[in-house]
């Protein structure tokens, strides 16, 4: 079978499996899922330990960290399947109205159908997506790389649809993309009239170019191609509080979230040897702009743009931006036109300077004293993330889960003498 028909037989058995879902039944599915992490725990962690040795000398050290899954994440992916399971459903029923003419108007928020989700080197991704559109009432066709292929066919095939056939429910309400082929990710934005959206999760250009791709089929793209945290340290800052945010922010480097770009007042800059080493004592190579080294804030010359997203450098993963502006206006006006406006912090102690800098900045979410680091759905609301959306368009912006995964449709009932 070829890859575009073994992708539509996925998508139509998708497809078949949406009016069998219900919120009942895909609880039941997400606690059997939880279960079956924890039973099946080895045989994840053995599928997991191929896949990296597979690509240990061919990626770099923070697609391997996304890659790689030990005990403790299997755990925290198990125990988010049964967070997931009890939280409440998504209410159907929006604002109702009687209209002048007597009829009855309601919003309902109906499921969108068969979402197809794209991403890499990042195992968790399949579970954290798939249960996301479950508890939404939508059916998913899942796609990864070669290098997490292995992981993710074991979550597919022995947890995700042994806990569907449980609960009573079609084992292809989750489909997957069985090839590591990267026309499997082309076919999967290539389906309008089988996948209308598809969830992109990944990096850079690649991610870009399927959103691209997916505009000239037809098919909406929920992309998360880029991010980079911004950090503003302000004048009245505590140093001991900025420290702790550099610290927090960078307990992981290859996620989009991690702080990126540091943003120091000029009359801060007495803060900068501290802050700067408490980044080198972490292994952060440091780099700084003019205005940075004109200040005489150590650091290597920076080469490259000032938003730069250094967690999509492949061979400088390791690596901050250090910028030197002169208020909380230009603070916000740089993160908001050089970087991808996922996440802005500020540090300060001047309520008056927080609030011109978060009424400024325009990204998707704004911290005040607290670490980009929880630019997340589980950290904010609860629930897994199917990514973050950084467009700046109407519709679920910042962390997409659940909640955000329907469709509006209007719902209207008279006895046929209403007249417009």
């Amino acid at each position: 079978m070829g890859l575009r028909n073994q992708l539509e037989t996925e998508a139509a058995a998708a497809r078949a499996a949406l009016a069998h879902l219900t919120d009942s039944a895909v609880a039941e599915t997400l606690v059997a899922a939880s279960g079956l992490v924890r039973e099946r725990a080895e045989r994840i962690l053995q599928a997991n330990q191929l896949d990296y040795e597979a690509a240990a000398e061919r990626l770099d050290a923070g697609t391997l960290d996304r890659l790689r899954l030990d005990e403790a994440r299997i755990e925290g992916l198990a125990s988010q399947l049964g967070d997931m399971a009890s939280l409440a459903p998504l209410d159907r029923t929006g604002a109702s109205w009687r209209m002048s003419n007597g009829l009855e108007a309601a919003e309902r928020r109906i499921p969108i159908g068969v979402v197809g989700a794209n991403f890499e080197a990042r195992p968790n991704v399949a579970l954290d997506v798939a249960a996301q559109l479950l508890k939404s009432l939508n059916c998913v066709v899942l796609r990864t790389g070669g290098a997490a292929l292995g992981t993710v066919t074991v979550l597919v095939d022995e947890i995700l649809r042994p806990a569907l056939e449980q609960a009573g429910l079609p084992p292809g309400a989750v489909g997957l993309v069985r090839a590591s082929d990267r026309e499997g990710a082309r076919l999967l934005v290539s389906l309008p009239h089988l996948i209308p959206l598809v969830i992109l999760r990944g990096s850079g250009e690649s991610t870009a170019s399927l959103a691209r791709l997916a505009a000239e089929h037809g098919v909406r793209a929920l992309a998360h191609a880029e991010g980079g945290g911004v950090l503003y340290v302000h004048p009245s800052a505590e140093h001991d509080t900025a420290v702790r945010l550099i610290e927090q922010s960078l307990d992981r480097l290859g996620v989009c979230n991690r702080l990126n770009l540091l943003l120091i007042d000029r009359d801060a800059v007495a803060m900068a040897p501290g802050l700067v080493s408490k980044m080198q004592t972490l292994g952060i190579d440091v780099r700084t702009s003019a205005p940075a080294t004109e200040q005489g804030i150590a650091g290597n010359p920076l080469d490259a743009e000032i938003g730069h997203e250094w967690a999509n450098d492949s061979e400088r993963v390791a690596t901050v931006t250090v910028h030197v502006v002169e208020s909380p206006g230009e603070a916000a006006d740089i993160a908001n036109d050089e970087t991808s406006g996922l996440a802005a912090a500020i540090v300060a102690e001047d309520a008056e300077a927080a609030a011109e800098f978060l009424d400024a900045y325009r990204g998707t979410a704004a911290f005040w004293n607290a670490s980009t680091r929880f630019t997340d759905g589980y950290k904010l609301t609860g629930a897994p993330e199917t990514g973050i959306n950084v467009d700046f368009s109407p519709g679920p912006r910042g962390p997409v889960t659940y909640r955000d995964l329907w469709l509006r449709q209007y719902r209207v009932v008279g006895n046929g003498s209403e007249s417009r």
